[in-house]
């Protein structure tokens, strides 16, 4: 790999790092990350990162230009495209030039018709059960991607994978110590109410919510809402 990429490689490592430690805001790390793929893969003019659900369809998490998620909106409409192909039929998917390659009509009408889009690498980033997401790069000129954006884009692809894995997990915990603080006042409502100890506290609510067949920590909100509106309320905003 030339001394450029080896360079790139590094900064981008660096990046990855640095989101890490700063546990910065999802999106945020994201909409970083994309922007420095748009920046430096060889060709890249527009870069976007979709996700698919098997319940909520397709979906555009971030992108560096509303061409990217217009052409998101299109494979959700139409059920093909790049970044169906890349996630469902192979981990990397190359359109050297939209305006001839005809695997997908409709979408490709529309990318047309609506983009001056011509150039597509589309990347698997990870299949978590029902839910796949892709990092999907453009550009406007026909063959834009070579041998070396392709590499280079499956790297960038690989730290992109790394990096929200690690916000995804920092997410998680903050909502884990979120739950457990709501879940903490719940039980201090009922040990007031009903003069018990933590633990009885605690019973109670699981009980509760095994019978009602809610949430633990949605049976916890609505008991901290009843008890205290105005200052649930005030917390929300």
């Amino acid at each position: 790999m030339p001394d450029d990429n080896n360079t790139i490689v590094s900064q981008l490592a660096e990046l990855v790092a640095g989101i890490a430690r700063q546990s910065t805001d999802t999106d945020a790390g994201l909409q970083e990350l994309v922007d420095s793929g748009a920046e430096h893969v060889t060709g890249c003019q527009y870069a976007g990162i979709t996700l698919a659900d098997a319940g909520q369809g397709v979906t555009n998490v971030i992108a560096t230009h509303q061409y990217a998620a217009d052409l998101d909106a299109a494979q959700e409409r139409y059920r093909e495209g790049p970044f169906l192909a890349a996630t469902w039929e192979h981990h990397v998917m190359h359109v050297a030039d939209l305006s001839a390659d005809e695997r997908w009509p409709r979408f490709q009408q529309f990318a047309l018709e609506h983009t001056p889009i011509r150039s597509v690498l589309s990347y698997e980033l990870f299949v978590d059960g029902g839910t796949i997401a892709a990092l999907n790069l453009y550009a406007e000129q026909p063959h834009t991607f070579t041998q070396e954006s392709i590499e280079l884009g499956g790297i960038f692809a690989t730290h992109v994978a790394l990096a929200w894995s690690m916000m995804r997990r920092t997410d998680q915990f903050r909502s884990a110590l979120a739950s457990r603080d709501i879940i903490g006042q719940a039980k201090g409502v009922v040990m007031e109410r009903f003069s018990i100890d933590a633990v009885e506290a605690f019973e109670l609510l699981t009980r509760l919510s095994q019978e009602s067949n809610r949430k633990l920590i949605d049976l916890a909100e609505a008991l901290i809402e009843s008890e205290h509106p105005l200052k649930r309320r005030h917390r929300q905003h």
